[in-house]
């Protein structure tokens, strides 16, 4: 059997039933992975997802799992090892804003919320895919791409340092995970994306917030969740083999 004949390995995407996170399984799927999506809240979201890709024939499984909390977390995990498909990717997608404030103005209830999800949340994946994808434990390799944002290395001043301060977290988290498992046949990347047309704004109470920032994006205009994903996918591609502990910014140029 050729590599281009064996079955492809699973692909876990948190948060992978809207915006980014499920551009990226769709395209994974549409590629022939396995994909397992998880989400939070919103049940009747996740199940119109799921149902329109196994409309197109695709194979994508769904958990209600929170990883702001470890259990959410080691229950999308065991959702995986019941799928009995060894697995190869994790895309660290899901994450929250806390909404848009002032630090002077932040709640604390707001900043952990943040940082559970975003940081906790994802420290808590990459450890369960480590795992199971490393050589040293009898895996078989992948890749993590954790999707990070232009905002960290802006700041986001006057609307969401923390935020910001969250994505910078799991750029550092990007980087030396790379180093630790550089030799365990896995690679750890990161895109930073930009302003893109998600409902990530709407939800955070800011719907016009995309037409207001687009004079300072150097190409003119917000990218969309499908150009972020084929970074995404590059970086999880055998195209990318020899690059791990990058940081890739998907931003217009801003």
């Amino acid at each position: 059997m050729t590599r281009e004949d064996q079955p492809k390995g699973l692909i876990i995407v948190t948060g992978g039933t809207r915006g980014i996170g499920a551009a990226v399984a769709t395209s994974a799927a549409r590629n022939g992975h396995p994909i397992l999506v998880n989400f939070a809240a919103d049940a009747q979201a996740a199940d119109a997802f799921v149902q329109g890709q196994k409309a197109e024939g695709l194979e994508v499984h769904c958990v209600r799992a929170d990883i702001a909390d470890e259990r959410g977390v080691l229950r999308l995990f065991e959702a995986a090892d019941s799928l009995e498909v060894p697995l190869c990717g994790l895309v660290n997608n899901a994450g929250i804003t806390g909404g848009f404030s002032r630090l002077e103005d932040l709640r604390a209830d707001a900043l952990r919320n943040v940082m559970a999800v975003n940081v906790g949340g994802c420290f808590l994946c990459a450890r369960e895919a480590v795992r199971r994808m490393s050589t040293r434990h009898g895996g078989r390799g992948g890749s993590i791409v954790n999707v990070s944002s232009i905002a960290a290395k802006l700041g986001g001043a006057g609307e969401w340092i923390h935020y910001a301060a969250s994505k910078g977290a799991l750029d550092t988290l990007t980087i030396g995970l790379a180093r630790e498992v550089a030799g365990e046949g896995i690679r750890v990347n990161a895109v930073a994306a930009g302003f893109v047309e998600t409902g990530l704004h709407a939800a955070s109470g800011q719907p016009e917030r995309l037409e207001r920032v687009t004079p300072s994006i150097p190409m003119g205009r917000p990218g969309t969740a499908e150009e972020v994903a084929r970074a995404i996918l590059w970086l999880m591609s055998d195209a990318a083999a020899y690059v791990t502990g990058a940081i890739l910014p998907v931003g217009g140029g801003r």
